[in-house]
C-alpha cells in the first residue's frame, strides 16, 4: 500500500508530477473521453432493462456501481468479467487512504494492492506485445523529448485511475441522486427540461463531494487565515467545507441546480486538478438524463441510508428507489 500511495500522480511535486502528468495526459484526453459518451449512455439504457418491470431497487447495485466500473473496464482494455474482482481490490485499497488507516484493514488491504499490481504488469506485458486501442496501450505509447512512463508508474496510474474512475463517480451518483430526490422540486426541474443536467451535476459536485478531504504537507513555513503552519507539517483540506463557505457561496447549505458562479472545488485545482473530471461529468449527467427519461416519477424508498465508514470519502452505500 505504501509504494502505491506513495507513486501515485496526486502525491508527485514537480517536476516529477510535471513529466508524469503531461505523459498520462496525452493518452487520457477530453476527445477520447467524449467519444465515449454514445457508449455510456448505451451501457446506463442496457443496466436499466435489466430492472424493468420491478416496482423497487438500488440504484447503486444497479447504476451507480457498475456503469463506471464497465467504462473504465473498457477504457483501459480489460475484459468485464474481471470487474467484480477489480471492484473487491479497489474496496480493499481504498478503505486505508484515509488519514489515519484502521490497522485491522492494512493487511487486506496490502493483500489487495499486491494482488492489483501483480494483474496489471501481467497485463502491461500483454499489451507490449499486442497493443490495441485502449488507453493501456495509449500509456505505454506516450513519450515526451524521448521519455516514457516507467513500469511501476505505469502500474500504480492504471491502479490509481481504476480505482479512482468508478468509486468517486458512483459516490457522487448515490449522493447526488439522494440530494435531487430530497428536493423533489429540482428533480422535478430535471425531468421537464434536460438542459438542466449540466448544472445539476455541478450542484451534486459541490453539494455533495465525493472525495471530503486532502491531505497536503507544507513545503515551507506559511499561514492560511492567520493560522501558521510550519514547514514540514501536515494539513486536512475539507473539500467539503470550502464548497460550503457562505463567503463564496450564497445560501451555501440550500440544494440549487440552477445555482449561477458555481465553482466549487470538488476536482481540486491548480496543477493537481482531477485528471478524470470530464469523464465523471459524461457519466454522472448520462445516469440522470437517463433516469429522468425513464422514470420521472422515480421516489426514494422507505430506508435509512448508511454511508460508507471514511472519512475522507463519502456516499451512501445503497439508495433505493420507487418506480
Amino acid at each position: 500500500m505504501f509504494e502505491y500511495a506513495s507513486r501515485r500522480m496526486s502525491n508527485y511535486n514537480p517536476p516529477d508530477h510535471t513529466r508524469l502528468r503531461s505523459l498520462v495526459t496525452k493518452a487520457f484526453t477530453a476527445r477520447r473521453v467524449q467519444a465515449l459518451r454514445p457508449r455510456i449512455e448505451m451501457i446506463a439504457d442496457e443496466l436499466l432493462r435489466a430492472v424493468d418491470g420491478a416496482r423497487e431497487f438500488d440504484i447503486i447495485e444497479t447504476l451507480a456501481h457498475p456503469l463506471p466500473c464497465q467504462v473504465i473496464c473498457e477504457m483501459i482494455g480489460v475484459p468485464l468479467t474481471y470487474s467484480p474482482q477489480l471492484s473487491e481490490w479497489t474496496g480493499a485499497v481504498q478503505s486505508v487512504l484515509a488519514p489515519v488507516p484502521l490497522p485491522d484493514r492494512i493487511p487486506a488491504a496490502n493483500q489487495a494492492a499486491s494482488e492489483f499490481m501483480a494483474f496489471i504488469r501481467a497485463l502491461v506485458v500483454e499489451r507490449r506485445q499486442r497493443p490495441g486501442d485502449d488507453l493501456l496501450s495509449a500509456l505505454i505509447a506516450a513519450e515526451d523529448n524521448g521519455q516514457r512512463l516507467t513500469e511501476e508508474e505505469l502500474v500504480t496510474t492504471v491502479l490509481f485511475m481504476f480505482s479512482a474512475g468508478h468509486s468517486t463517480t458512483r459516490d457522487l451518483v448515490g449522493s447526488g441522486l439522494l440530494a435531487l430526490l430530497q428536493n423533489r422540486d429540482q428533480w422535478q426541474r430535471v425531468t421537464r427540461d434536460a438542459s438542466l443536467v449540466p448544472s445539476t451535476v455541478e450542484e451534486c459536485l459541490r453539494y455533495a463531494p465525493s472525495i471530503t478531504l486532502f491531505g497536503r504537507r507544507a513545503l515551507m513555513d506559511t499561514a492560511v487565515a492567520d493560522t501558521p503552519i510550519p514547514a514540514g507539517e501536515s494539513v486536512f483540506v475539507s473539500i467539503a467545507a470550502a464548497n460550503r463557505d457562505p463567503r463564496r457561496f450564497s445560501d451555501p447549505d440550500r440544494f440549487d441546480i440552477s445555482r449561477s458562479d458555481n465553482e466549487h472545488l470538488t476536482f481540486g485545482g491548480g496543477i493537481h486538478f482531477c485528471l478524470g473530471a470530464t469523464l465523471a461529468r459524461a457519466e454522472a449527467g448520462v445516469i440522470f438524463e437517463t433516469l429522468s427519461r425513464r422514470h420521472p416519477g422515480m421516489e426514494l424508498a422507505e430506508q435509512t441510508v448508511e454511508w460508507r465508514d471514511t472519512i475522507s470519502m463519502r456516499g451512501p452505500k445503497a439508495v433505493r428507489v420507487v418506480v
